[in-house]
Formats: structure tokens, C-alpha cells, sequence
């Protein structure tokens, strides 16, 4: 029996990286002292949700991961605490700019990087601007409490993300999220849709699903989103475990037996009974495969 708890985190941020590193040191404290083994931050969690507006001096917060203040700052917390933590940054390398994650295992160790892969474009939410697409591929990471994957934000849209960490041994999928409002459709709520994504993920795969969402109004000139939180965690099958609200700053946790999880997967036969010589059609851009006699 492997019994590890995970912990996702919601907060706020402002403008300040200092204050935000201190608010999620001190939220990512608390989860440890709960029993937390790995523990969830949302995305680009040292600044505003920049990405707003398209502005060239926010390039100006990309930093080589050896720089990055949250990087630094998180390897010696999960060392001390001795916790595993997916910490976001806006990654410079070279002369391209990424939205990445770090993987810190629970001794402080670097184990790699996972860069966005799927990069959003429209009104409030200018990634394109800011992120080359990830060259890193989906990648899963052994760490000391289980075999983890790593999905950020508009990746958590696809669930061929999903499919090829859970193929690559994922245990636990984690989605560090910046979703709220559309500053152009205010009607629009896409907090259920974004929700249901997820859970299918973990239904379809017979993985936990950890989510975690920021809360709060944020403005970046003429635009402003207010982030919805409702950061969740799923069991296998898709039941959700535990959910924040849309407002208030929290820590959801949730146990799971990873070798019972195993043994579920194995029991139900998804992944025996895969047909991956019929799904060449999503290898296309219309779906369209050659008649083959």
C-alpha cells in the first residue's frame, strides 16, 4: 500500500512577486503541516495574470529557471518540509520564452521541466504574445511519493494530453490553472465546461485529477478577469473529492492508495483494450485516414 495525500492550492495575487512568494510559502506550509505530500500551485502565481494585455515589457519577467525566484525559493521549502511541488514560471531560454513547470522533489531536487504545450490566443488570455509552444513534449516525472504528470492550463483542454501521461505511467495528473472571466463575453461562464474536461480525463484514464485555479479580480489596463477558482480534486472515476468555492483562498486535500489505484486500472482493461492502430485519424489535421486493404 502506497498511501500519499495531495494537496491543491487556491490564492490571490497582486502585483508584487515578493508578496506572492510569501502568501504561497505560507500556504504551501499549512498543506505540509495537514499531511500534504505533493502540493499544487497555480499558474504563473508570481505575478498578475499579465497575459491580458499584450505588453513588451512583461517580457521583462521571463528568467532562466536558474534565476527564478520561485524556483529558488520553493527547492528549499520542499527540501525543509520535505514535499514534492510543481512550481510554475514564466521560463526564458535563450532567446524564446516558455510557460513551464518545475518539478522539485521532495529533497529540493530539480527532477525537470514540462513547458506548455497547447498555447491559447483571444481576448484577456494573449498567450501567444508571450509563450513559444513547449518543445518538451508531455513528460511524466518519478518522484518520491508516486509517478506524477504535469498539464498546464489550456492543456488541460486536450485530452490527448492526458491519454499520453497516463500511457507514460501518470499516477496523479496535476493542472496548475489561470481561467476566470472572458473580459469580452462577460455572460460567458466556462467554470462547469473547464470542470467536465477534467473529469473526463480521469474517468477516461482511471487517474486522479488535482486542479488548482486562482481567485480574484485582476486588471491589466482596460481589461480585467475575475478568476473563478473552484480548484478541485477528483478520485479515479471522476468524483470530485473536494472543491473550493469561486472566491476565497484555500487548501483541498484528498488520500489516495496509489497500489489499489493500479490494481483498479488494471481490473478495468482501458488501456489493454486500446486499439491504437485504429486512431491514426487524430494524427490529421481533418481526421482523415487512407483506405487501407
Amino acid at each position: 500500500m502506497r498511501q500519499i495525500m495531495v494537496a491543491a492550492l487556491q490564492m490571490s495575487c497582486t502585483d508584487s512577486i515578493e508578496e506572492n512568494i510569501a502568501k504561497a510559502d505560507r500556504l504551501v506550509r499549512e498543506a505540509a503541516k495537514k499531511g500534504a505530500d505533493i502540493i499544487l500551485l497555480q499558474e504563473l502565481f508570481e505575478t498578475l495574470y499579465f497575459c491580458q494585455k499584450e505588453k513588451p515589457e512583461f517580457y521583462s519577467y521571463a528568467t532562466d529557471i536558474t534565476e527564478n525566484k520561485a524556483v529558488q525559493h520553493f527547492q528549499k521549502l520542499a527540501k525543509e518540509l520535505s514535499v514534492v511541488l510543481p512550481i510554475s514560471f514564466y521560463e526564458k531560454k535563450n532567446t524564446v520564452r516558455f510557460n513551464s513547470i518545475a518539478i522539485l522533489d521532495a529533497d529540493g531536487t530539480l527532477l525537470g521541466i514540462y513547458r506548455k504545450s497547447h498555447i491559447p490566443d483571444g481576448p484577456g488570455y494573449e498567450e501567444k504574445y508571450y509563450f513559444t509552444p513547449g518543445d518538451t513534449g508531455f513528460k511524466v516525472w518519478k518522484t518520491k511519493y508516486g509517478t506524477i504528470g504535469v498539464g498546464i492550463c489550456w492543456d488541460q483542454w486536450f485530452p490527448e494530453a492526458a491519454r499520453c501521461m497516463a500511457l507514460m505511467g501518470a499516477e496523479l495528473i496535476f493542472y496548475p490553472t489561470a481561467i476566470g472571466s472572458e473580459p469580452e463575453a462577460p455572460a460567458v461562464d466556462s467554470k462547469d465546461h473547464w470542470q467536465r474536461c477534467m473529469i473526463g480525463h480521469s474517468a477516461s484514464n482511471l487517474v486522479p485529477v488535482i486542479a488548482a485555479n486562482r481567485v480574484g479580480a485582476e486588471q491589466i489596463d482596460d481589461s480585467m478577469i475575475t478568476f473563478y477558482g473552484s480548484s478541485f480534486i477528483t478520485d479515479a472515476t471522476g468524483s470530485k473529492l473536494a472543491e473550493a468555492n469561486r472566491t476565497d483562498e484555500t487548501i483541498l486535500t484528498a488520500e489516495f492508495d496509489l497500489d489499489a489505484l493500479a490494481d483498479q486500472r488494471a481490473e478495468w482493461g482501458l488501456f489493454r483494450d486500446r486499439r491504437p492502430d485504429l486512431y491514426t485519424a487524430i494524427l490529421t489535421h481533418d481526421g482523415q485516414t487512407k483506405n487501407l486493404k
